[in-house]
C-alpha cells in the first residue's frame, strides 16, 4: 500500500531494522536509516506522496496528534511492532513553552534535524545531589491512545550533557537514556523521528521538577483531512 517512495521507505525500515539485533546495534541501524531518510529531497518526495493521499491516511492519522508541548507529530510510516518514522514539527508561538519533561522511551530511537535547531540535555539518577525531580511511570491506557502517569516518588537526577544539534544532524538513544530535547527558534523546526519496535518497555520513565501532573493527559488524533493538510504545509516548507 502506497507509491514509489513510501514502499522504498518501508523496504529500507525493514531491511535495516526488523531483524534480531542487539540494542547497540539497532541504535547504529536506526541513525544510519534515519540519516538517508532525513535527507531534505528523499524527505520531499516522502511527504509530497503521503499527502496526494499515498500509504494509509486513515490509520496514520488516528496516531498523528498535536503534543501538549507545543509540536505536531505526524506519523508517516507504521510499520507496527517494528518500527514508527514521524516528522516532528515545532511552530514558534504555538503551544506550550520552554523544555519538555526528562524522559526515557519503550525502544531505541534516532532523529534527524531537517531544518531549524534542536537543544537537548541528557541525564542520569543519582543517589544524592543533582537536580530534585518527581518520578512518574509513564503507560498507555488499553482503550484508548492516552498517557497514564503513574506516581513513583521523589528521585534526583545529574546534568550529564548538553548538546545542540543544527539542520543536518542526527542523534540516536538507547531506550533508557533520559533526555529531554526542545528549541527556541523563531521559525519552524523539523525532525525526522524514528521509533524502533522490536523489545519494547511497557513504560517509560518521566521526571519533572515542575509540579504534579495529572493521572493522565489525552491524545486528540488528527482528522485524515487535518493529517493530510498538515502533510502538505511539510512538504511546502521543506520546498522553502
Amino acid at each position: 500500500m502506497g507509491g514509489r517512495q513510501v514502499l522504498a521507505a518501508r523496504r529500507l525500515l525493514a531491511e535495516a531494522l526488523d531483524g534480531e539485533l542487539a540494542e547497540h546495534e539497532r541504535v547504529l541501524a536506526a541513525r544510519a536509516v534515519i540519516a538517508e531518510l532525513g535527507s531534505p529531497d528523499r524527505l520531499l518526495e516522502l511527504t509530497a506522496e503521503l499527502a496526494s493521499g499515498e500509504g494509509d491516511p486513515e490509520g496514520c492519522a488516528r496516531l498523528s496528534y498535536r503534543h501538549v508541548l507545543g509540536f505536531d507529530k505526524l506519523l508517516l510510516i507504521d510499520g507496527g511492532p517494528h518500527h514508527m518514522l514521524r516528522a516532528h514539527m515545532w511552530h514558534a508561538g504555538r503551544g506550550a513553552a520552554g523544555k519538555e519533561d526528562i524522559h526515557n522511551h519503550r525502544s531505541p530511537l534516532a532523529s534527524y534535524v531537517v531544518r531549524g535547531h534542536l537543544a537537548m540535555e541528557l541525564y542520569a539518577p543519582v543517589p544524592d545531589g543533582g537536580v530534585v525531580a518527581d518520578r512518574y511511570q509513564e503507560s498507555l491506557a488499553d482503550a484508548s491512545a492516552d498517557w497514564l502517569l503513574e506516581p513513583a516518588g521523589p528521585s534526583r537526577l545529574h546534568l550529564t550533557q548538553v548538546a545542540e544539534y543544527a539542520a543536518g544532524s542526527t542523534y540516536a538513544l538507547p531506550a533508557n537514556t533520559l533526555h529531554r530535547a526542545w528549541t527556541d527558534t523563531t521559525e519552524p523546526t523539523v525532525t525526522l523521528f524514528l521509533e524502533t519496535g522490536s523489545g519494547r518497555r511497557r513504560h517509560t520513565d518521566v521526571f519533572t521538577a515542575t509540579g504534579p501532573h495529572p493521572g493522565s493527559v489525552p491524545k486528540v488524533p488528527l482528522e485524515v483531512e487535518e493529517y493530510l493538510g498538515e502533510l502538505d504545509a511539510l512538504a511546502e516548507l521543506l520546498r522553502a
